[in-house]
């Protein structure tokens, strides 16, 4: 389906730029349709030339996306789950499977060529789902507050553990030594990985943590909470270098860009904020019309998906998410 061009401003990449907002002043964001409810969650796949978006309809959706806006926009329909698709990743290593995970109680990885899938029971309502940079497990975080651990090569559970209080979304480092867990208490669980041994719990805000993001060049990892906060960690060291305070609601997405300069994270406040990482300004800001489920940069252009809780007209669930980035044309 052809993306529609919306009358947000914004930006992307401009080389030559002098000053770090003016690359993102003149750009716009485009509006892709398909889905019938809302979208929870967009990510790109490796090579950037590729992004998924899962829904509350039960489907994903693969869409080819040209990164200078040029070509017709082509989307394949992932069918298979009977519940919300509330989280979805791509392989890191290979740039055609992507993994999604429901309130079904299962994951599915998906080759996003064919459409085809291989599906893994699990025991709950999965809502959060990451790769390692590895390409080789999965880890999965469902409403139970239980954490699972995926063999992709065998396509089976190789660690399940039951958590006593909230956890929310996860990552791994780059290296995959290191295994970030965070929680409704208001701290990040560090463990080493494969033994899972507790290394520190890092009392990085004052409400619960919600979301995660990992620099791709391997420094920082940020971690957004309930105080309308995202801190900023220096990986090696785990300590905290800065924090960024623009939104006024709970911070449910944060994302780096592909050279680690910026930093984008959004909330129920009417714009997502990106923020320089060495100085901690906002640079820019872009409207948004209602409350944010994902926001993710390409992994290779300065292009940034993100959807939320858009209604229609008829105040219904809008099956939108946008890309902005784009040249205005």
């Amino acid at each position: 389906m052809e993306g529609r061009e919306d009358d947000k401003k914004g930006g992307a990449a401009a080389p030559g730029s002098s000053a770090p907002g003016t690359r993102f002043k003149n750009l716009v964001s485009r509006e892709y349709y398909s889905h019938k409810k809302k979208v929870h969650s967009v990510a790109w796949n490796c090579i950037g030339t590729k992004l998924a978006s899962g829904s509350i309809d039960h489907t994903a959706r693969v869409w080819s996306i040209d990164p200078h806006g040029h070509s017709k926009v082509k989307d394949i329909e992932l069918k298979g789950h009977s519940d919300s698709v509330d989280q979805l990743c791509w392989d890191p290593r290979h740039p055609d499977t992507v993994a999604t995970a429901a309130a079904d109680k299962s994951i599915r990885l998906w080759d996003a060529r064919s459409g085809k899938c291989q599906v893994v029971e699990l025991s709950g309502e999965n809502i959060n789902i990451t790769y390692k940079h590895d390409g080789t497990h999965i880890a999965v975080g469902n409403k139970e507050d239980e954490l699972t651990i995926v063999d992709v090569r065998k396509l089976k559970p190789v660690h399940k553990q039951k958590f006593p209080y909230e956890i929310n979304e996860i990552a791994w480092n780059k290296t995959g030594d290191l295994f970030f867990i965070t929680t409704g208490l208001g701290f990040v669980e560090v463990v080493n990985y494969p033994s899972l041994d507790v290394v520190c719990k890092l009392n990085a805000h004052t409400a619960g943590c919600y979301c995660i993001a990992m620099d791709p060049l391997d420094r920082y990892f940020a971690v957004g909470s309930a105080d309308s906060l995202v801190s900023l960690w220096n990986v090696k060291e785990l300590l905290c270098i800065k924090t960024f305070t623009k939104l006024e609601w709970p911070v449910r997405t944060v994302s780096f860009n592909h050279t680690g300069e910026f930093i984008a994270y959004a909330s129920e406040d009417p714009f997502i904020d990106i923020a320089n990482i060495q100085t901690g300004r906002s640079i820019h800001q872009i409207p948004c019309k209602a409350a944010m489920n994902s926001v993710e940069w390409n992994p290779k252009y300065n292009l940034l998906a993100y959807a939320g809780d858009d209604k229609n007209k008829y105040q219904t669930d809008d099956g939108v998410f946008r890309i902005f980035g784009f040249e205005s044309t």
